[in-house]
């Protein structure tokens, strides 16, 4: 019955998204608007095809249906109800069906937002974009990647479980949809650019309607890269939190190049300025969440979050060119309608601060993307394995972070068209002294490293100009009689939130990558040793069994009050057992303790893990508040009218006027900063 009705719904979906495609596109075509309309019902019925097929596939999780050789891989009896529910998205095909799920709904929820214009030219041919992405996915899952394949003889009794390493925190519940949700939303921009090449309309008023979509996307997106970096952290026993995987940067890339487009978009929607990037932008960060698909799902990149066993590479790799073709073609062919009305009349403004940014972020993505893809062309030329590790990355984005933050810092103290130095050294005036003051007291401290002073510096400059702000936005609504509430609410001061949560994010980074402190004690139960300022006392060892997992666990007091139980455990019918670290975390630094060797007999000694690192926490904190400041941008208080698909921009009607009010994408850029 599962398999059944799971092919059912691959199936349905599959077909509705290709009809879909030819019905629209005959409507389109010949003026038929109620062809075009037909396209909502299309939408429905793909989702409807994706919701049958993701019940199918839970339902057999939870009934342990061993019949589906996708169950049998990654389920057993003995899984906890949480990693059953999980297990879907664990591995390759059922990752493909999240992902056909979130597509699904991102469709359905486009097509609803835009029921009263279904049948403008613009929005049929984003419909047609988004049915041919959505064919291409179900179409994997018709074909290659079925999820709903069976076991051929007799089925098994039991499964192996999920990997050992996603049964350990909840946080799998989270990571993978919020990441879903980042890559898959930026199907609709990408949909939008591209119909409106197609269609030749290149005015502004795409772009509004976009913004708030694209907007959701990046701050799932970012939140989602955070949680996956706080499940290293948790999870694997390393200490770390972000490596420069493959894996891990697949999903940085599309994030660097959507941050660049939310904050060149305020550029183009005010003075009508860098369409071309601003398109490149779109295109460039839909084609690289494709890419990412590839990183993770072809079977070529080695890496502890990847689909090790995939047959998919050359599909995804081919879908990946027909993207990045398709979207290069119509920006050539629509070259001439890209020239933009105006031009950046001085580098010291605000749009000479956008481009700058989008210089910088196209510089951050590109050295990232080559140190990413640099082995998969090595193997292939040449038919060796080579890697490129944490040195180079540092190395290359160190500076261009850098500069990332200082034009966070000054990109709000510049006025649009041609600066006055005179008010901007004004405005950066405190901000400079805090920069100056956190450099002060961090020599002080005994911080040495002109790199070192520079990011802390640059962090507090940034942090600071984005307080100003906050300050100066609000009051100015608290005197306009607004409430408290609504002058918090607006979209300038949650992009000003963001770049608060960026700074600390940055100073975390630096302390806990540059001050941590590993080694390891040995001790014997009751013995106490001091490591970087903490008392590690070994206290025993306890064996925890529970239906799931078995856990040899040291049981280690930190500092004469916590007590931690770090281990090695085993999880379900597998074999591998896999550390499971513990970690005493506080606003100043965390202790990671691993058990890395357990006494040989009674009352011999043990051998511990220590990890001292500061900050940690904050890092985890800085991705809150990015969060709750794109909340704020998502959802201002203060609503605008909707204006037409194919309007102008602001500049085009009022000529050299002040431009309007913060929008949803300058809330991203921090009122319009350019980082």
């Amino acid at each position: 019955m599962n398999a059944a009705l799971g092919r059912s719904g691959v199936l349905l979906a599959f077909a509705a998204a290709v009809v879909g495609i030819v019905v629209v596109l005959v409507g389109l075509f010949r003026n038929r608007p109620a062809l075009v309309r037909s396209g909502r019902t299309y939408a429905w019925l793909v989702l409807a095809g994706a919701v049958a097929a993701t019940i199918a596939m839970e339902h057999a999780f939870l009934t342990h249906d061993f019949r589906l050789a996708y169950v049998a891989q990654n389920n057993s009896r003995q899984t906890p109800l949480l990693y059953d529910i999980t297990g879907m998205w664990s591995a390759l095909q059922g990752s493909l069906l999240l992902w056909g799920l979130v597509l699904a709904g991102y469709l359905v929820a486009m097509v609803t937002h835009f029921r009263r214009r279904l049948t403008d030219p613009l929005v049929g041919w984003a419909t047609v974009v988004m049915l041919a992405v959505s064919a291409f996915f179900f179409g994997l899952m018709v074909g290659p990647a079925t999820p709903f394949a069976t076991v051929k003889g007799v089925p098994p009794v039991n499964g192996p479980g999920p990997d050992p390493l996603l049964q350990q925190r909840a946080l799998v519940a989270f990571h993978p949809p919020l990441l879903y949700l980042g890559f898959v939303g930026f199907t609709v921009p990408f949909a939008f650019a591209i119909a409106s090449l197609v269609t030749g309309r290149l005015r502004e008023g795409w772009l509004r309607e976009m913004r708030s979509w694209t907007l959701f996307a990046w701050g799932c997106l970012g939140f989602g890269i955070v949680l996956g970096a706080w499940w290293s952290y948790q999870v694997l026993g390393w200490g770390g939190f972000w490596a420069w995987d493959p894996v891990e940067n697949a999903a940085f890339l599309p994030w660097l190049t959507g941050t660049a487009y939310l904050h060149s978009a305020v550029a183009q929607e005010r003075r009508g300025l860098l369409r071309v990037w601003n398109l490149s932008l779109i295109i460039a960060t839909f084609s690289l969440t494709i890419l990412g698909t590839f990183l993770t799902r072809s079977g070529d990149v080695q890496s502890v979050h990847a689909f090790s066993d995939s047959n998919l590479g050359d599909v995804l790799m081919a879908f990946f060119l027909v993207v990045v073709l398709s979207g290069v073609g119509l920006i050539a062919w629509r070259g001439d309608k890209l020239r933009a009305p105006g031009r950046v009349e001085t580098l010291w403004s605000r749009e000479g601060a956008f481009l700058a940014n989008n210089i910088a972020f196209a510089a951050f993505a590109f050295v990232v993307l080559l140190g990413t893809v640099f082995p998969l062309f090595v193997q292939a030329l040449q038919g060796y394995q080579v890697s490129v590790g944490a040195p180079y990355f540092d190395t290359v984005t160190t500076p261009i972070a850098l500069a990332l933050l200082f034009l966070m810092a000054i990109g709000p103290a510049l006025p649009w068209r041609r600066a006055n130095g005179e008010a901007a050294l004004k405005r950066l005036y405190w901000p400079a002294w805090a920069a100056t003051a956190t450099v002060v007291g961090c020599v002080v401290a005994g911080v040495r490293g002109i790199s070192l002073l520079v990011a802390f510096g640059l962090a507090a400059f940034a942090a600071a100009s984005a307080a100003r702000s906050l300050w100066r936005t609000t009051r100015a609504a608290l005197a306009a009689g607004r409430g408290p509430l609504s002058a918090a609410g607006s979209r300038s001061n949650g992009g000003m939130v963001v770049h608060l949560g960026v700074a600390i994010i940055a100073v975390a980074l630096v302390a806990a990558t540059h001050y941590g402190q590993r080694g390891q004690v040995t001790l014997r139960r009751g013995q106490s040793a001091t490591f970087d300022g903490h008392r590690i006392t070994y206290l025993g060892t306890r064996t925890v069994v529970t239906p799931s997992e078995t856990s040899d666990e040291a049981i280690v007091r930190v500092d004469r009050s916590r007590i931690l139980y770090p281990g090695v455990s085993q999880f379900g019918t597998s074999t591998e057992a896999v550390g499971s670290p513990a970690i005493d975390s506080g606003a100043r630094d965390d202790v990671y303790l691993t058990f890395v060797g357990p006494p040989g007999k009674a009352g011999g000694a043990a051998t511990i893990g220590v990890i001292v690192q500061p900050l940690v926490a904050w890092l985890w904190i800085g991705g809150g508040v990015m969060a709750a400041g794109t909340l704020l941008a998502l959802f201002p208080r203060r609503r605008r009218r909707p204006q037409p698909l194919d309007g102008a921009g602001p500049t085009a009607a009022r000529g050299a006027a002040e431009p309007p009010a913060p929008t949803p994408a300058m809330a991203a850029a921090g009122g319009g900063s350019p980082a």
